[in-house]
């Protein structure tokens, strides 16, 4: 195989996922909603209930756009990376994931090349998102919003990666969704995504360790460092293993020999 049929197929699989991204409103719309409920909404209630004045710009500042919008970022990456994994297993039920996995090129190439496509389509979200935000006068700098790529990148690549793992456990869509409910919900809320890793410590050691070895906490942690033009060391090497050891779980798992597709009789 030449390197135009891996670029030319893994375009594809990217291409295919982005524009049914796009074409399905009610998807674009829905992945929007959530994060801006809890933007709008919740964050504001958070703000009244800590005593904060509503007209003060720099604490406005310190609760929106330090805390609540990278946070919120995380959250679309982790709703979408579930999403992707719901993706998978429809596209399974329905055979073009076998027809997918059946093709010529390696099987690893083939999720590396679903997990790229769903990564790209929650870096779209995020932009989005910010861009909604900056209309609310949530403005963190400029340069942030180029600082992030790369970090937008390997959390949705690790969240991605997590999803992958989980449609190769998952065999009928109608399981799905308890699935993913006790994934999402224990790593979202015992995590930095709302709160300061020092204030969950003043409430609890445990939830403090919880929140500290959390996958999705390092995420958030290296999106906001990122977006004030920060490089966090320690959260790059702790998503960066992460996604090294969702990804090798999830091409064991989707492998026919050694994976779970066997013990499913060969439904991947």
């Amino acid at each position: 195989m030449k390197f135009l049929h891996y670029w030319r197929a893994m375009w594809g699989i990217i291409w295919r996922e982005c524009w049914r991204f796009v074409t399905q409103r009610e998807r674009f719309v829905s992945a929007l909603v959530r994060p801006l409920v809890w933007l709008f909404i919740f964050a504001a209630g958070f703000r009244s209930a800590l005593g904060l004045a509503i007209s003060p710009p720099y604490e406005t500042y310190i609760l929106y756009e330090v805390y609540i919008v990278p946070g919120l970022c995380g959250m679309i990456q982790l709703f979408n990376g579930m999403q992707s994994s719901l993706s998978m297993v429809y596209d399974r039920e329905m055979g073009s994931m076998r027809i997918l996995l059946t093709c010529p090129l390696p099987r690893w190439f083939l999720l590396l090349s679903k997990l790229l496509a769903g990564t790209a389509v929650s870096i779209l979200q995020v932009y989005v998102f910010l861009g909604i935000a900056w209309c609310y006068e949530i403005r963190p700098p400029i340069p942030g919003f180029g600082w992030i790529l790369p970090a937008l990148t390997l959390s949705g690549l690790m969240l991605g990666a997590l999803g992958l793992l989980l449609s190769s456990f998952i065999k009928q869509l109608e399981n799905f969704a308890g699935v993913m409910n006790f994934v999402i919900f224990p790593m979202f809320f015992m995590s930095t995504a709302l709160y300061p890793l020092w204030k969950i410590k003043e409430s609890s050691a445990l939830l403090y360790r919880l929140a500290e070895y959390n996958p999705f906490s390092q995420a958030v942690e290296l999106i906001r460092y990122a977006l004030y033009g920060q490089f966090n060391q320690t959260a790059f090497v702790y998503t960066l293993a992460a996604l090294i050891v969702f990804m090798t779980l999830a091409i064991l798992g989707y492998n026919p020999s050694k994976g779970m597709m066997t013990r499913k009789g060969g439904s991947g």
